[in-house]
C-alpha cells in the first residue's frame, strides 16, 4: 500500500521538510505534489500563510522497508521452545505425509528446516510453488502455536527452492535484456515477497536497469525499467 501524507507549513520548503521528518526519508525518496495554497482574503490578511504538500514514498522504498522489517524481526532463541516446535512439526508431518514419503526436519541456528524427499511430489509443490508456500505457512503456524516469539520454518521439496531461485535469476537477466533492447519497462506476474527479493537482488548491480514493486499483496509485482 502506498505511504502518502499531507504536510503543511508557512512555506513550501517548510511543509516538505516537516513531511520528510514524519516519513523519516530523504527528499529523493518521495514524490512531491504542491497542493493549493490556502488563500487569504482582505478580512484574514493578517492570518499566517499555509502551504500544503502531498508526499508519497516511492514504490521501491516501500519494498526496501518491507524487506528490512522482515530481516530485523525478533526471532525465538529459546532452545526448549524450538525443540518442542520441532517435535510438533514432525508429529504433523508423520500424520499428513504418506508413509512412503521420506523427510528430514532439523534445527539450524534458531530456525527449523524441513526437506521432503521423493519422486512425483509436484502435487505438494503446485503451480509455481503455490502449494509449497502454503504448506510452509502451515508448518510455520504449527511451530509457533506455543511459541513466545517467532520461529521461522523453511520447507523444501525435492530441491524445488534451489531450482526456483535459478529459474528466477535467469528470468531477471532475460527481462533486463528485453528492457534494454526495447527501451520499455516490463511488469512481471505477481510473486511472493521472497521471489520478488530474488529478482531485486539479481538486478540491483545492473548499471542500466532498476526494479521496483507495485500493487498490493497477493498481487504485488516487480517492474523492470531503464535507469
Amino acid at each position: 500500500m502506498d505511504k502518502i501524507i499531507i504536510s503543511q507549513g508557512k512555506t513550501t520548503n517548510e511543509a516538505i521538510e516537516k513531511g520528510l521528518k514524519e516519513l523519516k526519508v530523504s527528499k529523493d525518496k518521495v514524490e512531491i505534489k504542491v497542493l493549493e495554497e490556502e488563500k487569504r482574503s482582505f478580512y484574514n490578511i493578517l492570518a499566517p500563510r499555509v502551504v500544503k504538500v502531498e508526499l508519497k514514498v516511492k514504490e521501491e522504498q516501500l519494498e526496501k522497508r518491507e524487506v528490512n522489517t522482515r530481516s530485523v524481526r525478533k526471532n525465538n532463541e529459546n532452545r526448549e521452545e524450538i525443540e518442542e516446535a520441532l517435535i510438533n512439526t514432525k508429529k504433523f508431518l508423520d500424520k499428513f505425509l504418506k508413509k512412503e514419503i521420506k523427510y528430514t526436519a532439523e534445527i539450524k541456528g534458531y530456525d527449523i528446516y524441513v526437506d521432503i524427499i521423493g519422486e512425483d511430489l509436484n502435487y505438494l509443490i503446485g503451480h509455481r510453488g503455490d502449494k509449497i508456500n502454503a504448506f510452509q505457512a502451515i508448518l510455520t503456524s504449527i511451530a509457533n502455536k506455543k511459541s513466545t516469539a517467532k520461529i521461522k520454518t523453511y520447507l523444501d521439496i525435492a530441491g524445488y527452492r534451489e531450482k526456483r531461485i535459478k529459474t528466477l535469476e535467469e528470468l531477471a537477466e532475460k527481462i533486463a535484456r528485453t528492457v534494454l533492447r526495447t527501451g520499455k519497462s516490463v511488469t512481471l506476474e505477481p510473486m511472493t515477497a521472497y521471489e520478488r527479493k530474488i529478482i531485486h537482488s539479481k538486478l540491483q548491480s545492473n548499471a542500466k536497469v532498476y526494479t521496483i514493486s507495485k500493487g498490493e499483496e497477493p498481487y504485488r509485482k516487480v517492474v523492470v525499467m531503464l535507469k
